[in-house]
C-alpha cells in the first residue's frame, strides 16, 4: 500500500511539472488568440524560434519564423503577438538583450498612430541587434571615437 501511495504521489508531481512547463512556455494556449506579425531586419542575431516578445517587460508572444529575403538580403522574422493587444501601425520592434550575460528577445514600442496593425501585417520601424564584440572590437582599435 505505502508503494502504491508514494507511486501516486510521484505521477502527481511529475504531471505537476508538465502542466507548470506547458504554461511557461504557451503550449497551453491555443493559436486562436494570437496573431501574426512580420519584420524585417538587418541582423537578428541571438534571436530563434520560441524567443520571446515582451511589451514594457512583460511577455506577450513568440517567434515563429526566420528565413531570409534573398531580394533584400535581410532577415524576416514572424512572430505572434496576443490576440486582446492591438498594436498601432506604427509600432516599433527592437531586438534587445538582457543583459550581458542573457539572451536576446524581441521588444515591442508602441506608437501612437490611431491605425492598429493588421493581422498578417509587417511592422516597418526595426532596430537590429548590437555586436557585443564588434562594439567592444571598435573601442579596444580605437576606431570611430575620434582618438
Amino acid at each position: 500500500m505505502a508503494e502504491t501511495v508514494t507511486g501516486a504521489a510521484v505521477l502527481a508531481a511529475a504531471a505537476g511539472f508538465l502542466l507548470y512547463a506547458g504554461q511557461l512556455t504557451g503550449l497551453g494556449r491555443g493559436g486562436a488568440d494570437r496573431y501574426p506579425l512580420h519584420a524585417s531586419f538587418s541582423s537578428v542575431e541571438g534571436v530563434g524560434l520560441g524567443t520571446d516578445v515582451r511589451l514594457g517587460g512583460v511577455k506577450v508572444g513568440s517567434v515563429t519564423g526566420l528565413r531570409l529575403d534573398p531580394a533584400t538580403f535581410r532577415a524576416v522574422a514572424t512572430f505572434t503577438v496576443d490576440g486582446a493587444l492591438k498594436l498601432p501601425d506604427d509600432t516599433a520592434v527592437i531586438v534587445a538583450s538582457e543583459g550581458l550575460l542573457g539572451g536576446n528577445y524581441l521588444e515591442l514600442v508602441p506608437g501612437g498612430s490611431p491605425f492598429d496593425l493588421e493581422p498578417g501585417g509587417e511592422v516597418a520601424d526595426t532596430q537590429s541587434s548590437v555586436s557585443l564584440l564588434n562594439l567592444l572590437l571598435k573601442y579596444v582599435g580605437g576606431g570611430g571615437n575620434g582618438q
